[in-house]
């Protein structure tokens, strides 16, 4: 049996912008990391994904009535994402990859 690796070891993190729009009836981002929903906030904030760049995100809004401005993207080698829902709480988001030099 493998023994896992220690923490911090295995996952490289990238950094999403989450736009709040300016019509958001009390609308709440989510963040998906392969599938699986984190509540997040407006602003900017980390995330820990795989190392080979796989990993599937997405962005949602929700309200509790209804849920808008779904985006997502494959990480690849980007290590910043902004997101960016609609003008009005309808139709698809947009989640775009930004790359870092330093």
């Amino acid at each position: 049996m493998d023994t896992p690796q220690p923490s911090g070891t295995t996952k490289r993190r990238i950094t999403l912008d989450l736009d709040r729009p300016l019509l958001t009836w009390g609308a709440r981002p989510t963040v998906t990391i392969d599938g699986v929903g984190h509540p997040a906030q407006w602003g900017t904030g980390t995330w820990a994904v795989a190392d080979d760049g796989s990993t599937r995100i997405g962005v949602s809004c929700f309200n509790r009535l209804w849920r808008f401005g779904a985006a997502s993207s494959t990480v690849g080698d980007a290590d910043r994402f902004a997101y960016r829902s609609g003008l009005l709480p309808l139709g698809a988001g947009r989640l775009t990859a930004r790359h870092t030099t330093e």
